[in-house]
């Protein structure tokens, strides 16, 4: 389900989050088109990092943003 507070602000946000995980390409951001819950899969999957952790720095960028 998408964060309907992250749908308008994404296209600002996606530049903070490829500075924040350089690991994620222009497409996986693009696929993440402002989707939290896909945000957070993808920062697992390129990162090799428990689903938890990646909550965590998802929601630490969300309060920082």
């Amino acid at each position: 389900m998408a964060n309907k507070k992250w749908e308008g602000k994404w296209d600002q946000l996606k530049g903070n989050a490829k500075k924040k995980w350089g690991k994620l390409t222009d497409d996986d951001l693009k696929q993440v088109e402002g989707d939290k819950d896909r945000l957070v899969g993808k920062v697992k999957e390129k990162y090799g990092i428990s689903k938890e952790e990646a909550e965590k720095q998802v929601n630490d960028f969300e309060e920082e943003n």
